[in-house]
């Protein structure tokens, strides 16, 4: 394990610090996210918000500031973003420096990056109660541009339609960067205030990964003059919890055929899994992993290269939503033999139609890429954030162990719960 050493540390109430220890990397990555629940009505203006950020802070004035600064720190790097889990929205901040062992002087270069990630996240240039007004119609444009271009994605595009559809846009359903029809009606007052609401009300994690002292870095955290100026809060984020989510048996599955110039049909079939028991998302990733998601799934080796029906034959599981996703790129006139083969697999799954060497290659499969999740930086923290939106706290170890438990029995009663909710199909006829 690469992992040396977890903690945490509550800052402030709902302000947690994460310190991911560890001597894989050359270099040490802190970020801060900042969670809150997806609204149609504020998706846009969170969006807009790191944009606006990284324009300039009460002290660097500039972009051009900012870039020198990162100049002199040896070249690092801040980027920030925007990614959903399950129903909330996260606003990322990043910051990636060299670690201070390999530096020619002691100059404590940790410090130094994360003055600098707490400055552009929490000291924003302000002109009275709001941003400076000279970047907000360059970057509403900016913005615009991100959400005109997924179309340019058609298999993305297809896939976050099917969910807009699936979800009537109601929370996981909405797109992470919003909306056009929003983008015109923000102003520079209602991006302040969303601003300023977020800061001061909402669920804020702050990690670093990489070798460092933790001791120090905790007091480097809590002394930070922009750390202090943030007060406790009580969050509006949603803690996931696929058990409590009312989803009951499909009376009709939804069909829904949009028209595109696309040359390859994308086929999204959206399933749910009405399986109520503790141990759902081990079994679900298991039931995943044989039925579509490795090169050894029914998906990929029947409807794929055995029918030659797909060009692309995949699907993922969404433990926070207890969904399957079946994703596939198809001919048009394939549609019907690919729906009503993928059907099969679908029913070969719950009638038990696999072997235990299936479910072997299934596990192996999935601990290979759970443990790969400590060869990248961004991916731990992605892992230990997803564990904190839970509301659970279990190291990787433990993970595989529970994965590893997962027997027949269990996939089998996983897939008696399964049933589909929503068939759509992206294609260049009606």
């Amino acid at each position: 394990m690469n992992v040396l050493e977890y903690s945490e540390l509550e800052v402030k109430k709902c302000i947690k610090l994460h310190l991911i220890k560890t001597d894989l990397f050359k270099t040490n990555l802190a970020c801060v996210l900042i969670t809150v629940p997806l609204k149609k009505e504020e998706v846009t203006l969170n969006t807009l918000i790191p944009f606006l950020l990284k324009r300039g802070t009460a002290n660097l004035k500039t972009q051009y500031e900012i870039n020198e600064t990162l100049e002199s720190l040896y070249g690092s790097v801040f980027d920030c973003g925007i990614d959903k889990s399950g129903d909330n929205q996260i606003i990322k901040f990043y910051m990636e420096g060299i670690n201070d062992k390999f530096l020619p002087s002691n100059e404590n270069l940790l410090k130094q990056d994360l003055d600098l990630l707490f400055e552009l996240v929490f000291n924003p240039l302000i002109e009275g109660k709001n941003f400076k007004s000279d970047f907000l119609d360059m970057e509403k444009n900016n913005l615009e541009n991100i959400i005109n271009g997924k179309i340019d994605d058609k298999d993305s595009y297809a896939f976050n339609d099917c969910l807009e559809k699936m979800y009537n846009k109601q929370g996981f359903g909405l797109y992470k960067y919003g909306y056009l029809e929003d983008v015109k009606n923000i102003t520079l007052d209602k991006v302040s205030k969303a601003y300023f609401n977020l800061i001061k009300n909402e669920k804020i994690d702050i990690f670093v990964s990489g070798d460092f002292n933790t001791d120090e870095v905790k007091e480097i955290v809590k002394n930070n003059a922009n750390i202090l100026k943030l007060e406790d809060r009580k969050p509006s984020y949603i803690i996931n919890d696929p058990l409590k989510e009312n989803k009951e048996k499909v009376k009709n599955i939804r069909e829904f055929k949009e028209k595109m110039n696309v040359s390859q049909g994308k086929l999204i079939i959206g399933l749910n899994s009405l399986y109520n028991k503790d141990d759902y998302k081990y079994v679900g990733l298991v039931y995943n992993a044989i039925l579509g998601e490795s090169a050894n799934s029914k998906l990929f080796q029947n409807v794929r290269e055995k029918a030659g029906l797909c060009y692309t034959a995949k699907s993922s599981f969404i433990k926070q939503k207890k969904n399957i996703f079946i994703r596939c790129g198809i001919d048009v006139q394939n549609y019907d033999k690919a729906v009503d083969l993928i059907k099969v697999q679908i029913e070969d799954m719950k009638n038990g139609n696999f072997s235990d060497e299936d479910i072997n290659n299934a596990k192996t499969f999935l601990i290979s890429g759970i443990k790969s999740i400590e060869t990248e930086q961004d991916s731990e923290i992605v892992y230990y954030i997803g564990q904190e939106l839970a509301g659970t706290n279990e190291e990787i170890d433990v993970y595989i162990q529970k994965l590893n438990k997962v027997s027949k029995k269990d996939i089998l009663e996983f897939a008696s719960k399964i049933e589909i909710d929503t068939i759509y199909f992206l294609s260049s006829q009606d």
